[in-house]
């Protein structure tokens, strides 16, 4: 009788184990098939004026005597019976819409890009403004070629862009920045380098010294410039920095058309410079920073954030752990076989 009964025990909790898992394994399934159905992103929109106004109350709370709290209360209200009366006047406030861009080497964040700028460009009215706080050292050409194409079309929209660059707005960065109405800068941000890179290792030599051949079959004289592993001719070579020279050119007239004052061919070095020089150079139009342009905004305009944020699946949810820990080792030699802005 003990045995069955132990036995009967054992059992039991097998069969709970199992039915647990499969419990766990049908609600991964579950999820899975729930974001592949309807694996859209979401939008978002807060009021940045509201937060501003949070943050201004909570310091006041902080540093004010119970007096001056209190006298600063009656104040507020005062003000909120005259808002209501004004109700009208505060309706037609402008907005001023706030997109953050910080851009990595692939730029594949013009895609949440892209639809914020449809959002905006649907919602605003004609006197609205937009506001890109942008930070990115440049990548890719066309990931940059789309993202300021995504910023021009907010100005073929009507509506004034202002680009304010805090940290870095370099190469394809700056591309993206030239767009705008108006360019601020922090006064030791990075600004410029327009100019274009590429680079490659050549394994060749390396593969010869162990008897291993490589081939390569194209069919186009330039289908191939340069190579990996195979080995390289001055032919190639030539040919290669004529397409980065073409790449430079069109960059170069980009930012023309956009500052038309700009000495281009005095900036247009592939050097970078600090706010304060660029501000000479004519890169930027003002020295400030993105904090103090939505205080003083705050005045004025009712300051709404706007992002775009996708769903993330399964897959990614569980291998992003993974991912962030290769993916410096893997970018840098990725790169080296890509056409960079720099």
């Amino acid at each position: 009788m003990e045995f069955l009964y132990e036995y009967g025990l054992f059992v039991s909790k097998a069969i709970t184990i199992v039915i647990a898992l499969l419990l766990a394994v049908g609600g991964i399934i579950a999820l899975a098939s729930k974001q592949k159905m309807g694996g859209q992103g979401q939008l978002e929109i807060k009021s940045i004026s509201e937060q501003l106004e949070d943050l201004t109350e909570h310091a006041k709370e902080l540093l004010l005597s119970k007096e001056e709290l209190k006298k600063q209360q009656k104040e507020k209200k005062k003000e909120q019976k005259a808002a209501k009366k004004n109700k009208q006047e505060d309706d037609k406030k402008t907005h001023l819409f706030v997109i953050d861009f910080k851009g990595s080497m692939d730029a594949h964040e013009v895609d949440n890009l892209r639809e914020e700028v449809t959002a905006v460009i649907c919602a605003a009215n004609d006197d609205d403004e937009v506001l890109v706080r942008l930070e990115s050292g440049g990548g890719v050409v066309h990931g940059y070629g789309l993202a300021a194409s995504q910023l021009q079309r907010i100005r073929d929209k009507g509506l004034k862009l202002t680009v304010s660059v805090d940290k870095v707005a370099a190469s394809g960065g700056y591309m993206m920045a030239c767009v705008a109405d108006k360019v601020l800068s922090a006064k030791f941000a990075i600004i410029g380098s327009i100019g274009v890179i590429a680079q490659l290792p050549n394994f060749n030599k390396l593969l010869k010294k162990n008897d291993i051949e490589f081939e390569q079959h194209t069919a186009g004289e330039f289908k191939r410039t340069l190579t990996i592993f195979g080995e390289n001719n001055d032919q190639g070579r030539e040919k290669f920095q004529e397409e980065l020279e073409e790449v430079h050119v069109m960059f170069k007239d980009f930012v023309s058309n956009n500052r038309k004052e700009l000495d281009i061919n005095k900036v247009a070095t592939g050097e970078y410079w600090y706010g304060s020089k660029a501000k000479e150079l004519g890169l930027v139009d003002e020295i400030q920073t993105s904090d103090d342009f939505l205080l003083t905004r705050a005045k004025t305009d009712k300051i709404y954030s706007v992002k775009y944020s996708k769903k993330k699946g399964l897959a990614e949810k569980l291998g992003k752990a993974a991912s962030v820990a290769i993916e410096s080792a893997t970018i840098k030699l990725w790169s080296k076989g890509q056409t960079l802005f720099k």
